[in-house]
């Protein structure tokens, strides 16, 4: 049977996409489960109708996020951690305490976009990047610092 992809399938292929896949797999599957839907002329335009509108929305947040990005980027937030000898920290800083920091300066920014190449275990300064869109990364600095200093 032949379908269009209205979503991403991991290991299928992507939005979009024209594939050839058994009957049963698209019938029991794809189609209920709103990832599919069967080639015809008519969800062909469907799709192509609804390509145009989200390469528009997808315009509309880009532009949203490079705004996002230039305020990010001027910012610095300071997380106060307990830290023993060597400036070493018991425990770590997690993207979900450094998204609860930004919630307070007025951005809301999901722990899952915080991208922390490793832990965060030391007193200091760091970059850390964010997603702010598929296309859009921002750097943000953090500033560790030990609780007794505050």
């Amino acid at each position: 049977m032949k379908v269009i992809l209205t979503k991403d399938v991991e290991g299928l292929g992507n939005f979009g996409d024209t594939l050839e896949v058994k009957d049963g797999y698209a019938r029991n599957w794809l189609i209920p489960q709103g990832f599919a839907c069967t080639f015809s002329s008519r969800n062909v335009r469907i799709y192509e109708e609804m390509c145009k509108v989200n390469q528009r929305k997808t315009e509309r947040n880009k532009v949203k996020a490079e705004a996002v990005k230039s305020r990010v980027e001027s910012l610095s937030i300071t997380i106060p951690m307990e830290a023993g000898q060597d400036d070493k920290l018991f425990g770590s800083v997690t993207s979900g305490m450094i998204s609860e920091a930004l919630k307070k300066e007025g951005f809301k920014i999901d722990h899952k976009s915080i991208i922390l190449d490793e832990p965060v275990k030391e007193l200091g300064v760091y970059t850390i990047k964010i997603r702010l869109h598929p296309d859009v990364y921002s750097n943000l600095k953090v500033w560790v610092v030990s609780k007794e200093e505050i």
